[in-house]
């Protein structure tokens, strides 16, 4: 009876996952449009131009999701979230995938109940001053009064390596990295504290960028990926393979400039087929067209593409691939296989 009852219990949680999971690609599909969590404002990850529309790293990705289940790169309705808000935003449904630079934690993954559906930022925690200060290391700080966006891992990563390092701080909490800039620009504190993406993004929009210095110290690990609600799996499995299919695109050569000729017909690779839809039904097991991934990268394309034309080093944030270059050419990204 007991083998019974919980296998009973097994089956119906399992159905009711699945109902829950076929729900918001269901949802999407109805209301034609992708509701995506961003943030207020960070250059090269998400910013509206100057016609309202919206750029970056982030918002690039939210579109290839778009492309894929939609075959509508623009069909994207963009909520902008604070480190305060984002979290009940995905949890209430107001958005169906958070891509705000979030830092993928265990608290946030089982407490909070999201899936984190990868890695597309690896990143560290460190520190913006004004180069007049003379700073040139974090152990400087002593006494510091630091700007530090509330609701986010910087918090705790901050008090606990001032107080492994035996200094004393003065926070001043902001919710914004627009209210953080401002604070810090008008001299509220003498240091901003946040990502490095996100510091080096802040400085290139400065209007003297060299007036302020990023120190050498990182105090963490953030890897920063898109995330879902539980209980969601076969959305949170779409969202995850569209990343992936992004970073493997790169890793095959394949671009926005080329795929539609490689998608046109059978090439001599079979992974780069898999990819296009030309061979096998990678794009069914998702419940979407066999050329979800040629939609996907048509929109923008290729990981490496997306990294250049928001973040590179030609961009004004001027980030260098790093830790986030492909496993095959220095760094650590890379997908898992297709099959």
């Amino acid at each position: 009876m007991t083998k019974t009852v919980f296998f009973g219990a097994l089956a119906v949680a399992g159905l009711t996952a699945g109902m829950a999971a076929a729900q918001t690609l269901a949802d999407v599909q109805a209301r034609g449009t992708l509701n995506c969590g961003v943030s207020t404002g960070l250059a090269g990850f998400s910013v509206p131009d100057a016609d309202g529309v919206w750029q970056g790293f982030d918002v690039d990705f939210c579109r290839a999701v778009a492309a894929a289940v939609l075959d509508d790169p623009m069909a994207v309705s963009f909520v902008p979230t604070t480190g305060q808000t984002r979290f009940t935003a995905l949890a209430s449904g107001e958005v169906d995938v958070l891509a705000r630079n979030t830092t993928w934690t265990l608290s946030r993954d089982v407490d909070l109940k999201f899936e984190f559906i990868g890695v597309n930022y690896y990143d560290g925690q460190g520190f913006m001053v004004p180069r007049a200060l003379g700073v040139t290391d974090a152990a400087e700080l002593d006494g510091a009064t630091v700007c530090i966006q509330t609701g986010t891992t910087t918090e705790l990563n901050l008090a606990s390596y001032f107080r492994s390092q035996n200094l004393s701080y003065e926070p001043v909490p902001v919710e914004t990295n627009a209210e953080a800039q401002q604070q810090y620009l008008a001299g509220a504190c003498d240091v901003y504290t946040t990502d490095m993406s996100g510091l080096a993004a802040t400085r290139a929009t400065f209007e003297a960028p060299d007036d302020h210095v990023l120190l050498p110290t990182i105090i963490s690990k953030e890897p920063l990926g898109p995330l879902v609600r539980h209980g969601d799996q076969d959305w949170g499995d779409l969202v995850r393979w569209t990343l992936n299919a992004l970073i493997v695109a790169e890793e095959l050569g394949v671009t926005s400039e080329n795929v539609a000729e490689m998608a046109a017909a059978p090439t001599d690779s079979p992974d780069v087929n898999r990819l296009l839809g030309t061979e096998g039904e990678l794009g069914a097991m998702l419940g979407l067209d066999n050329d979800w991934a040629v939609k996907a990268i048509s929109a923008g394309g290729n990981y490496g593409e997306l990294f250049e034309r928001s973040l590179g080093e030609s961009t004004s944030v001027g980030l260098a691939r790093g830790l986030n270059a492909l496993w095959t050419e220095g760094g650590i990204l890379y997908a898992p296989p297709l099959l």
